[in-house]
């Protein structure tokens, strides 16, 4: 892998662990209030269900996640297991694919319901 591919998923890791952190901490204190408040599942779905704001939010939760876990992940399989090349590069990008799907179905059916 060239020097500026390596530089490029080194950068994309560190953004989408910056933005995660964020991501994390919004998701934790809104489930704490929720739980403080007494609010029950249906109550946090009527809340969420069609909620532009809260369905952008984790959309991009999800991709953040979608970039950050492959790319670790990446690192594990050359350096343990090395699987290196087209092999880790399909098997990382089935992954990218596959956490992008569910994460967004799941965004989905709480937000379109």
């Amino acid at each position: 892998m060239s020097v500026r591919t390596e530089t490029l998923l080194w950068l994309a890791q560190r953004l989408s662990a910056m933005l995660l952190g964020v991501f994390v901490l919004v998701h934790l204190v809104t489930i704490l209030y929720a739980m403080h408040g007494g609010l029950t599942a249906q109550e946090i779905l009527s809340r969420t269900q069609g909620n532009i704001g809260w369905a952008i939010f984790y959309v991009l939760f999800v991709l953040a996640i979608a970039v950050h876990a492959p790319i670790g992940l990446r690192n594990v399989l050359t350096e343990w297991l090395h699987v290196r090349g087209r092999a880790a590069d399909v098997l990382l990008t089935t992954l990218a694919v596959i956490l992008s799907v569910w994460g967004l179905r799941a965004v989905w059916a709480v937000f379109a319901q």
